[in-house]
Order: structure tokens, then sequence, then C-alpha cells
């Protein structure tokens, strides 16, 4: 551990947010010897979301998820931010509660440990205010200060306005409003005896015949063939369903138990963003005519147009792991499960990330941000946590912790190289700097890893990507330490 030193009067750094990932690069700057002023809100502003004066305050109720290192991209995860010395997962360590595999925390106690610690550090300030812009002009307390700005999701207006002055607001550069995702598949859970490569209108010759009514075993015409999987064409997996296949997923949709929105989450959701249950709800075509609409393609198998049809689209370039397009979701987990397993191709599908609704701001991180999470329009401005394009409560603090031990470690002549990307810290933070055409927010997960060199079998692949990420990892840190 470097030597302590007593607390300037000036702080060179500026935490903003006292949430996970705030809290997470306030400790980790202290832990390292560096002095900071922790900027939180609460009690003068309360967002939407929150009710507590405490920092750290977790939203909803849900756990930590699973803490299988095995099996879990979030489980190694966190077994990298414990090896790191992670304040964040220390406390939960510490509060939590009997969850199986998973860590679940008594949330007030987590709170409340993670402000005492906060508030016991003589090397952070904790200071009790909004901050509403990142222009030391409005602001003089930032004045030549390296800032990082943790303050989540939800953002104050004021603040999402002077950080949209530094990056743009065009649509591949701005700052993004979005509503809602969808779950991701691995790709070896679906079956491509049943699914077909293809993008719209990307077949030949006339448009097929429409099957209103036609039966999944229709046997296809002798002038069709269903090409090899290694010689399809197209951007995406086309899941068909024919109309009775269609009937029964419509009708699991209005049945299935939703979660119950939050007096935060009352408002009006963005068309492009509606969750697929409430646009089956207008009616039972609605779905037809839009997200699953089946115009432009031809089943293989049949030479027919399907009744209707589930696009998935790859997630990563491995293709490795799959997006549900246009299946954002309200479901419980449990019912998106038994649900989008009525898909035709889906059937034994396996969950990498499961839908969700809710606010949420975050940044184009690829096009906005350097390598170290600064804003490539200003380097002494930082971004940490679910704002730079991370989702979940564990992810966010990993952001915080890498951002602490990046500045804090820093040196004229010395410089922390990021975590190889085969290991799970090192995939999140590449995840933020992978350019795509539709940037969108993800929880770690192995379909961010690159692939490994060798084949294995379904059952053991994960073990295998989780020990090649324990052996990269065991080399970084050997690296990092003789720094």
């Amino acid at each position: 551990m470097p030597p302590r030193i007593d607390a300037p009067s000036a702080p060179r750094i500026a935490v903003v947010g006292g949430g996970l990932a705030g809290c997470e690069c306030a400790l980790t700057l202290a832990r390292a010897g560096v002095a900071c002023v922790l900027y939180e809100q609460k009690p003068t502003i309360f967002s939407p979301a929150h009710a507590s004066p405490l920092l750290g305050e977790l939203v909803c109720s849900n756990s930590f998820r699973s803490n299988d290192a095995e099996t879990s991209g979030v489980g190694l995860l966190k077994q990298e931010m414990r090896d790191l010395g992670s304040a964040v997962m220390a406390v939960a360590d510490a509060v939590s509660v009997p969850a199986g595999k998973a860590l679940a925390v008594d949330r007030e106690r987590f709170a409340a440990e993670l402000t005492c610690r906060i508030e016991a550090e003589p090397l952070i300030r904790l200071v009790r205010r909004p901050v509403n812009s990142l222009d030391p002009a409005e602001e003089p307390e930032l004045a030549g200060r390296t800032v990082v700005v943790a303050a989540g999701p939800l953002a104050s207006e004021a603040l999402v306005a002077s950080l949209r002055k530094h990056i743009g607001d065009e649509a591949d550069a701005g700052l993004y409003f979005y509503d809602a995702i969808a779950p991701i598949v691995s790709a070896e859970s679906v079956d491509m005896g049943v699914v077909f490569r293809g993008s719209r209108y990307g077949n030949d010759g006339p448009p097929p015949p429409y099957a209103d009514d036609a039966p999944l075993a229709t046997p296809a015409p002798a002038a069709v063939s269903a090409p090899a999987p290694d010689e399809q064409m197209g951007d995406y997996l086309n899941c068909p369903m024919t109309r009775p296949e269609y009937e029964a997923f419509y009708q699991a949709l209005l049945a299935a138990d939703k979660v119950p929105a939050h007096d935060f989450e009352r408002e009006i959701h963005f068309e492009g963003c509606m969750p697929i249950e409430a646009l089956a709800e207008r009616g039972e075509r609605t779905l037809t005519f839009g997200p699953l609409k089946p115009v432009g393609f031809t089943d293989p198998r049949t030479g027919r147009r399907p009744y209707a049809l589930v696009q998935l689209r790859a997630e990563n370039a491995a293709r490795s792991a799959y997006n549900l397009v246009g299946c954002q979701t309200k479901m419980t987990y449990a019912a998106q499960a038994r649900v989008f397993r009525l898909i035709p191709g889906l059937e034994r599908a396996e969950f990498l990330r499961f839908g969700s609704v809710h606010r949420n701001t975050y940044v184009n991180a690829p096009t906005c941000l350097n390598i170290d999470l600064s804003l490539k329009s200003r380097p002494t401005v930082h971004l940490a946590g679910q704002i730079t394009g991370v989702e979940g409560y564990v992810e966010s603090a990993a952001c915080g912790l890498w951002l602490g031990l990046l500045l804090g470690g820093r040196a004229p002549n010395a410089e922390l190289a990021p975590p190889p990307p085969d290991t799970a810290l090192g995939a999140l933070l590449r995840h933020l700097r992978t350019p795509a055409k539709h940037f969108q927010p993800s929880n770690v997960h192995f379909g961010l890893m690159p692939e490994l060199e060798e084949k294995h079998p379904k059952k053991s692949r994960k073990a295998a990507l989780a020990a090649r990420a324990r052996r990269s990892f065991a080399a970084w840190r050997g690296k990092t330490t003789t720094h």
C-alpha cells in the first residue's frame, strides 16, 4: 500500500456522484494516497429513483448477481475486483445475505457502511451539493482539476446539458437517451436447423408467397434449397414463425408477468423502445407489422414468407452472442425465459442478459471517449459507471475502480496498461471502445471476450474462458505491481 499523505486543501481530482462508481473511484484514489473531493447532490436534490441521503444507494432489489466465477462473467468480474482491492466488493461481502450462488446484500446496511467509509477517509472531502456544469466559469471549484463524472443514468438535466456541449448532440457522437434493452442469447444455444441467416430483401427472385396458414412442415418447392450455414449470407439470424406459433407467442406475451413500474418509470416510452408486450396490447397484428414483420424474407425450408419473424442481431464481432431485435421487455426474468423460448429456434436459448425497460442516459462511448474513459474533446474530464454504457451495479463499480487505479497510479513516465480483453474487466472496457452502428449498454458476459483458440464442448467452454481470464489477469497484475 502506498504511504499515506495529508489531504491538501485543494485536491487535484474531483469526483461527481456518490453512487457505486463514484465511491469506488474515490476510495481507490485514497488507497493510492491521492486526495479527492467527492460531490453528491443528495440530500439537496434527489433523483426520481432515490430516497435515502446515504451514498451508494441501491435503487432496486436485485442482487449483485452471480458469485460463480466459473460460469458467470459477472462472477469473474467480482473476483477480479476483489483482487484489485475493490471497496464496493468488500462492503458487499460484509453485508451479504443468503442467496445461493448469487451475491445479495442488505441494501440499507450496504449504503450505510459505504457512506461511513467515505466519511471516515481523511483523503476524501465529501461535499453535499449538486454540480450542474463542467464549465469552470460556472463551477469554479472544478478549475485546474481532473474531473470524474460518475453521475449515473439519472444525471441531472443541467449536468447532461453541460456534458452535451462537450461531446455534441449528433446521433453518432452525442448523449443518448435510451429506454429499453432486449435480451441477449448465446449463439451456441440457437437451433441453426430452424433459423436461417439473411438480411431483409436479401433473397433473389420474385417475392415469395405469403404463408398465412402454412404449417411449419410445409415442404419446400424443388427449386428452393436451404444453403449450408457457412454459405448463407446476411447480417441477421432469422427465426420464422407460422401463424399458430405466432398466436401462441402473442397470447403468452399478453398473459406474462410484468415487473411493476416504480413511480419514476411512469412515463411515455419512446415509440422505438416500446416493450414488446405493450405493443402486443395494441392488437394481434401490431407485431407482425412492426418488429416481427416478415416482409422481405423467404424461409429456405418452405420457400414461403413466414407469418412472423424474430431477428437476432450479432452482439459482438465473434457472433457468439445475439440480441433479440425488437424484444425489449418489462416481463419478469422467469416470464422472459418461458415466453421467448416459444420462438422457433430459441427453445433451448441460454440468456446472457435478460431485457429490461428503464430510463437510462449514456454516451456513445466508442465515439466520445478515449481509452482512459476521458472525453476526446476534453481529456481532463473522465466518465465512470453507467453513463459510459455499462449496465449493472457491479459493472458500474468496476469502471470507478479502474479509473481510481488509473488516476491514482499515473506518473510522468508511467501509465497503467488496460487489462487484457480476455479478462472480465478488460472485456468490459473493450466494449466501451469498440465501434458499433448502434452502441448499446451491456452487462459483462463471456460473449464480450475473444473466442478461444481451441474448440471446447459447450459444457466446458465457460470454464475454459474463465481459466484463460485468470491466467491473463494474473500476468497483467504481475506487470502492474512492478510498474
